[in-house]
């Protein structure tokens, strides 16, 4: 779930500065795969990368409780 909204995120914020997946894992230094599965909102990606493909947006995702709610 939570992953879903960090996907939707990147992906959002990717495509508004006009960069295609390749684009975006050269300049953020991460693999081609990792983005894909990434943007697909893949529940098993480590979070330092989830972390580093957000910086390139100036956003940081932080431990946290769930909201189960959502």
């Amino acid at each position: 779930m939570i992953m879903n909204k960090i996907a939707e995120y990147i992906k959002t914020e990717r495509k508004k500065v006009g960069l295609t997946q390749e684009e975006f894992a050269l300049r953020s230094g991460l693999g081609i795969r990792f983005v894909r599965e990434l943007e697909q909102g893949k529940e098993t990606v480590r979070m330092d990368k989830v972390n580093q493909a957000l910086a390139m947006f100036g956003a940081v995702a932080v431990p946290g409780r769930m909201n189960l709610d959502e």
